[in-house]
């Protein structure tokens, strides 16, 4: 026994060990030639930021599936729009508030091209392209005309250089374009006067960047890592595959091309003789005959005809696509149909499962990054800058910060099953009536009055309808009574209907 022990594998401990038992870490075989450098994400973006941006705005205007993914991606993220609703307690400075905010989100564009949630929409692609967006805050004199003088001004991730990294005499230090304190605090941003890639924008020679405080500027990405200093483009995980399966498209397109041209090729053992048809030869020589309908060719002895059979797509060029395609949504976090547009393979179930887990991933985003990043601060500066105007009280102005931010609503797959799903969870105290609103996209202090208003003018007018606020009606209604087990549902002593089991009115009742 002691000879064989010599040859068994002696049990060893210690750091080595643990790692050994880690696949991930080995250095054997297949890993051999896996060794990633270990760089910080910031150091990451700072070297490749630039061309990393580039290729992705190229991708966006070019390739028409991240076009459309760009499209759905900021469609789902904002709608038409991230809403507020203000939380005060008094209804009349409630309804003042909310008036002369919906009054300035018309105003809110600097460049006057949007309102305030086609800005949010503006701010959603840049996040899918460049992965950040800035927002500076512009304040605007009285004679402006404007109901509250602030509005915003977007800049796109190129208008604050990457390389720009160096330490000040201050003591603050600037990492790619943003200025930080010796405690880390952001204190202000050095951004460029023009686009560099903006060929149009020509002027006199001025310092290439301007210092703008960080109080003024909201800057707009998802943070993947602790310590992200700068944006990645939503865009990049799937930017390799969407590049090459592009390319590979176009050559299966020109292959197909080519495949349609009917040609042929005539070998013969006098090339002096001329063929019927048969033009002047061209540069290099060659002739060409053309083929007309009816022809019959009657070839010469030692003449032969051959015709061209490119090679073919084949039958895995859609299976091969569809897997590709699937990696690309995966990579970007969007369903497939969103992706591509195809549902042809999809049925209620796929849909409304890949639906869920998409909007988990949008809700984080909407309440993590867009509520929290641009709309709270925007917010914040709107009610500090119409307290100083006069446009509203300063103790109106306080009681009006606390609010909340409705994202829009989600439309699903079967709207009757979810909106009964939503009645039943009422009933039950499962939640509020006023959650089931505000999932709608809806303010339910305005639904409640448009309600109130609709039901006082049909009322005035003498209208009657089946419908009304707070009331059941139809076939799904709830009875009023229990009905006595020693009766027939519905029947009279005759054994007749005699309607008193029916929960649904007749055409003059309500």
């Amino acid at each position: 026994m002691r000879l064989f022990d010599r040859f068994r594998r002696r049990p060893s401990d210690g750091p080595a060990a643990m790692r050994a038992r880690l696949e991930g870490a080995m250095s054997r075989r297949r890993l051999r030639g896996w060794h990633p450098p270990l760089e910080n994400i910031n150091a990451l973006v700072a070297s490749g930021g630039p061309r990393l941006l580039a290729r992705a705005r190229e991708l966006v205007v070019s390739n028409g599936y991240a076009a459309n993914a760009c499209g759905a991606f900021a469609a789902n993220l904002v709608g038409d729009g991230i809403k507020p609703s203000s939380l005060i307690g008094e209804a009349h400075l409630r309804d003042r508030v909310q008036q002369l905010w919906l009054g300035w989100t018309d105003e809110a564009d600097a460049d006057g091209l949007t309102d305030f949630y086609g800005l949010q929409a503006m701010v959603a692609r840049e996040m899918f392209v460049a992965g950040e967006c800035f927002v500076r805050l512009r304040p605007r004199r009285a004679e402006d005309g404007l109901l509250v003088p602030l509005q915003l001004q977007l800049l796109q991730a190129e208008m604050l250089p990457f390389e720009k990294t160096e330490l000040l005499v201050s003591g603050n230090r600037i990492r790619c374009g943003i200025e930080f304190d010796r405690i880390g605090r952001r204190v202000a941003y050095h951004f460029r006067r023009r686009h560099p890639g903006d060929s149009t924008d020509q002027g006199a020679v001025i310092p290439e960047t301007v210092r703008v405080a960080a109080e003024d500027v909201l800057h707009i990405y998802r943070p993947i890592d602790a310590g992200q200093i700068r944006g990645l483009p939503h865009i990049a995980p799937a930017m390799v595959r969407l590049f090459l399966l592009d390319q590979y498209d176009d050559a299966e397109l020109d292959r197909k091309k080519t495949a349609a041209m009917f040609a042929g090729f005539i070998t013969k053992t006098a090339p002096e003789e001329p063929m019927m048809g048969e033009s002047e030869a061209d540069l290099y020589g060659a002739a060409l005959a053309s083929l007309e309908p009816g022809t019959l060719q009657v070839l010469l002895p030692g003449e032969d005809v051959r015709f061209s059979s490119p090679a073919d797509v084949g039958g895995g060029y859609e299976a091969f696509q569809y897997r590709t395609l699937l990696a690309v949504s995966a990579s970007l976090g969007l369903p497939y149909h969103l992706v591509t547009g195809d549902v042809r393979q999809a049925n209620y179930s796929s849909l409304r499962a890949e639906l869920v887990e998409f909007r988990r991933r949008i809700g984080q985003l909407q309440h993590g990054v867009i509520a929290h990043q641009l709309c709270r601060p925007v917010w914040r500066r709107w009610l500090e800058t119409a307290a100083l105007v006069g446009a509203l009280d300063p103790d109106a102005a306080m009681a009006a910060r606390p609010v909340q931010w409705i994202p829009p609503r989600w439309d699903w797959v079967d709207p009757l099953k979810d909106i009964q799903a939503q009645v039943l969870a009422m009933e039950a105290g499962i939640t509020s009536r006023r959650k089931v609103v505000e999932a709608t996209g809806y303010d339910i202090e305005e639904v409640d009055r448009e309600n109130a208003a609709d039901a006082q003018r049909a009322a005035g007018l003498g209208l009657s309808y089946r419908t009304h606020p707070g009331e059941t009606q139809g076939a799904r209604a709830t009875p009023t009574g229990r009905p006595d087990p020693d009766e027939r549902s519905g029947e009279g002593a005759n054994g007749e209907d005699d309607g008193a089991g029916s929960t649904d009115p007749g055409p003059n009742q309500e």
